[in-house]
């Protein structure tokens, strides 16, 4: 599955420190169970590239000639 194609696959994200002073971001669904640890300026990258994303999605949304 590419980034761009949608999913019937429902999941539960959870996001939060770990007792190690990481950041976990754990995705949970039928078949997966995947946690990932990051180190605190990983999970600041990451965050920066879902802010980034997402205002790119917006900016795809907007009418023509509208910017958000």
């Amino acid at each position: 599955m590419g980034i761009d194609k949608q999913s019937d696959l429902a999941t539960n994200l959870q996001i939060g420190p770990t007792s190690l002073g990481m950041v976990r971001i754990y995705v949970e669904g039928e078949g997966v169970d995947l946690p990932l640890d990051f180190e605190p300026e990983e999970a600041e990258e990451i965050a920066n590239e879902l802010l980034a994303a997402a205002e790119a999605a917006r900016a795809l949304s907007a009418p023509a000639g509208k910017k958000r």
